[in-house]
């Protein structure tokens, strides 16, 4: 087998290439961002057989990295990344849950959960920041000036960062915007030691002046623009189709806020057809909250352009951006694999999450915006009846008990809650509980 390489290259195909140990995020002729580009011919000289074997046998075992959903994939991800760089927590490897309830009350063949908040850190970001970080620990370790990480946050991306750069032992800094991230997602990255800024801004203005500072070559932009991230969280598209016997569904459906995820779906499953593991292509529907709704706007206006919003004030807080930066490379995997963008309420989002959870998972919010998708995307005939459908869960619910807690209690603004389980409160009285239980079995 030759030796596998990869690189960067620019995304918009101006020629620009660079190695991957260069500190370098968008192309310096054009503006536009960098994706990695891998030794396709090399990667084709092994049989798609052999790659299945190599996963399946990696797959098999709990020891690290090899047990790592990212580094079990490691010829995917960073092939020339020594072994001993690799910073690892355990990401991937996680649930594909079914909801059959829910599928046979939408007339679908099939609805599964790809449940990526149980991950280290809650979320779907430890796929790609266990890239970017390993990556950042080998340039360290090759001389680089390189003081700290740091990125703009909605929550998820900050704990993924912090833990992982913690874990490598290298400072991290995290931009959040005050009053807009959920308790459990403030402190996450303050326990592992981070130095948090709590702007006054948005996600936005937050994502604007990490950008600045990091012009400063010594400290290292963490945030999806950046491609490394994007090759860990493709592999969420690899471990899907694996979970299915290397057979995709009909459909995929992931929220969109800074559309890196989306993006990175696209390539996963683009490598995947490429290299003959799967014979078809799925479609691809990024799901969007109503609030924070630019993709959509530009979707129904046939990808023209993109004008950025101010986003509002949304339950799904973690995709509450209004000007994604990856916006140019998500269209091109929707145009790619025949995609569609749809939207959510916050009552449409709260009550699809909660009917889930009456199924045995605890929906995020941002979930609870895809799984609304799939019931508004099935009324209106794109998604056949009988079709299969995955839904990436991009975190876990306990990061959003807030949201869970008001929606069951009825407090939640703008949100009428169809499916609220409060305790019944009783006295201490047999006969009171006795006649609370009557109605059961």
């Amino acid at each position: 087998m030759s030796a596998l390489t990869a690189h960067y290259a620019c995304s918009e195909g101006c020629g620009f290439t660079a190695s991957l140990w260069d500190v370098v995020y968008r192309c310096p002729r054009c503006e536009g961002l960098l994706e990695v580009a891998h030794d396709e011919a090399a990667l084709r000289a092994v049989p798609a057989a052999e790659w299945k074997r190599r996963f399946e046998s990696r797959f098999a075992t709990s020891r690290l990295p090899d047990g790592s959903g990212v580094w079990g994939k490691r010829e995917w991800a960073l092939p020339e990344l020594p072994m001993e760089d690799i910073v690892s927590l355990g990401e991937g490897r996680v649930p594909l849950k079914p909801l059959p309830r829910m599928a046979a009350e939408l007339g679908l063949g099939s609805l599964m959960l790809k449940e990526c908040g149980v991950s280290p850190t809650g979320s779907f970001k430890d796929w790609g920041m266990t890239v970017l970080v390993s990556a950042v620990k080998h340039l360290r370790s090759r001389g680089t000036p390189i003081r700290a990480v740091a990125c703009a946050s909605t929550g998820d991306t900050s704990a993924a960062l912090s833990a992982y750069a913690a874990a490598a032992g290298i400072p991290a800094v995290v931009f959040l915007p005050k009053n807009k991230v959920s308790l459990a997602q403030l402190v996450q990255p303050i326990a592992n030691g981070a130095r948090v800024l709590s702007l006054d801004t948005d996600f936005d203005g937050c994502m604007k002046l990490v950008q600045a500072v990091t012009a400063d070559t010594g400290l290292y932009l963490a945030n999806s623009m950046n491609s490394l991230r994007i090759e860990g969280q493709k592999m969420i598209a690899v471990e899907l189709c694996q979970d299915l016997g290397w057979e995709p569904p009909d459909w995929i459906v992931i929220p969109g806020g800074n559309l890196g995820n989306a993006s990175a779906l696209g390539r996963g499953l683009d490598l995947l057809h490429t290299l003959g593991l799967i014979t078809r292509r799925p479609r691809i529907a990024v799901a969007q909250a109503q609030r924070a709704n630019p993709l959509l706007r530009s979707f129904r206006g046939g990808f023209q352009e993109l004008t950025p919003m101010q986003a509002e004030a949304t339950l799904a807080s973690a995709i509450q951006i209004g000007n994604p930066v990856s916006y140019r490379r998500a269209v091109k995997m929707l145009r790619a694999f025949d995609g569609v963008v749809e939207e959510a309420t916050e009552s449409e989002l709260a009550n699809a999450a909660a009917r889930a959870d009456r199924e045995g998972t605890f929906a995020c919010p941002q979930t609870g915006v895809a799984l609304a998708a799939v019931e508004k995307l099935v009324a209106q005939g794109v998604m056949a009846k009988g079709a299969s459908v995955a839904v990436v869960a991009t975190a876990h619910g306990l990061k959003f008990a807030d949201f869970k807690v008001g929606y069951h209690r009825g407090t939640l603004a703008d949100v009428k809650a169809a499916h609220a389980n409060p305790p019944v409160e009783l006295p201490a009285d047999l006969s009171a509980v006795r006649a609370a239980l009557k109605d059961l079995g």
